[in-house]
């Protein structure tokens, strides 16, 4: 089926920001106190979930808006050095062409996403929810759905991580896949992706029946 209405997470999905995150990964992990990884450690911690990783990085929930926090400033300061996937601009103004509505729930912050994302992009979103925790992103596709008044059945959420499956899960809509991202898609297709996309050319499958 076609979906009325795409919903996009940022980083991993749209933003190719995982190589910044790996060079500023251990300047965050000695701010605040958990385990270095190195760039082996960091390509295998790929393979688990968000709590997981947590776990292994010796870091306590309470610690996690702190280290979002220091990321996302750090990246504020460096967006020049954050590309977007290629393909993904002629996408986003395809989908909008072909009227699918869009929208971002990302943790990053608002500011980030539409640095990197540019002003005759951002332009194409019209519901952006953006800062909460990794957790909380449930609540804010079902504000997204709400706002956009598409049935929940209409709207699909597109990530790269098995919490944007389990935050679409809760949320009563469809989750797509991505195969770029921060998580490989064997550790995605666990999650019991509706939709899986190969490459950002393949998101163009959104407004096709």
């Amino acid at each position: 089926m076609s979906y009325r209405l795409a919903i996009f997470d940022f980083d991993g999905t749209l933003a190719d920001s995982f190589p910044f995150f790996v060079s500023v990964f251990n300047q965050i992990a000695d701010r605040h106190g958990f385990r270095r990884v190195s760039a082996e450690q960091a390509e295998t911690l790929r393979h688990h979930d968000s709590r997981t990783i947590m776990r292994q990085l010796g870091m306590p929930a309470w610690k996690l808006p702190l280290a979002s926090r220091s990321f996302i400033g750090l990246m504020r300061e460096n967006t020049t050095r954050i590309p977007l996937f290629e393909g993904v601009d002629a996408v986003l103004q395809a989908l909008d062409g072909a009227g699918v509505r869009l929208a971002i729930v990302s943790s990053n912050s608002e500011q980030n996403v539409r640095l990197v994302l540019g002003p005759q992009l951002s332009a194409l979103f019209g519901h952006y929810e953006c800062g909460m925790s990794v957790f909380g992103k449930a609540t804010r596709i079902r504000k997204v759905v709400e706002r956009a008044a598409v049935p929940p059945a209409q709207a699909l959420y597109v990530g790269d991580q098995a919490m944007d499956a389990e935050a679409a899960r809760k949320a009563g809509v469809a989750f797509g896949a991505v195969s770029w991202g921060y998580a490989p898609i064997e550790a995605l297709r666990r999650a019991g992706p509706q939709r899986e996309f190969g490459t950002p050319a393949d998101l163009l499958q959104i407004a096709r029946p």
